[in-house]
């Protein structure tokens, strides 16, 4: 079949449309794409929250002494708070309250104190006293055993206990002469330990549980 002049000029102003339009959509469509705003970035993983204080378990009757480490928080005043340690003369020092006596108190007996005094500055305040190391309550070893010295008393503690804390007896020890010194009130008495006898299950109530400044004495 022959195409004529006529036909193949009536064709070009249906292409050149066609090509218009197709340039006009694709135009519009990449004006819509840059148009089209971005996501937004993915929100920051929320922050760890920070640890909590660790309080270290007090023993039965525990009363605070030098060296403990005690953390004194206030709710809603962080500006008094604070991590202290108990001063040889018994004192802490916190900010605005100043020198208080801590040593020979109960945490309790503390956290009343330091309210009391923290009341001259603030109203009603609310104190927590968090005990975070016991130091003060120590019983001693001395004699035969591998490591002699000063151990602090955080939990119940026998005789037999406090030897394997100091590594043990030496091979000259003197086994059934033990002796554990205790001074109350300005009284001092002995005790007498037989550590073969323990070891055997023999005379158990020997293997006392210490106190804080008893003195475990191994010739």
């Amino acid at each position: 079949m022959t195409v004529t002049a006529k036909t193949r000029l009536s064709r070009v102003p249906t292409l050149l449309v066609a090509g218009a339009l197709g340039f006009t959509l694709t135009a519009e469509l990449g004006l819509a794409q840059q148009t089209t705003p971005a996501p937004p970035p993915p929100a920051p993983a929320p922050t760890e929250a920070p640890p909590a204080v660790v309080q270290q378990p007090a023993p039965p009757g525990y009363v605070i002494g030098p060296d403990d480490v005690l953390s004194i928080v206030f709710w809603r005043e962080q500006d008094m708070s604070g991590e202290v340690v108990v001063r040889p003369d018994g004192m802490i020092s916190l900010p605005l309250i100043n020198d208080i006596q801590a040593a020979g108190l109960t945490p309790e007996q503390l956290r009343q104190q330091v309210e009391a005094a923290a009341a001259r500055f603030v109203q009603d305040p609310t104190a927590t006293v968090v005990v975070r190391q016991i130091n003060s309550r120590k019983v001693f070893i001395t004699g035969q055993v591998r490591t002699p010295g000063p151990y602090s008393l955080t939990s119940k503690t026998t005789v037999l206990q406090l030897i394997a804390m100091a590594g043990g007896l030496l091979e000259f020890a003197d086994k059934g002469d033990i002796v554990v010194m205790r001074t109350q009130e300005g009284q001092t008495e002995s005790f007498e330990f037989d550590y073969d006898d323990v070891r055997r299950g023999r005379d158990l109530e020997q293997n006392i549980e210490l106190l804080p400044g008893d003195t475990v004495i191994v010739p």
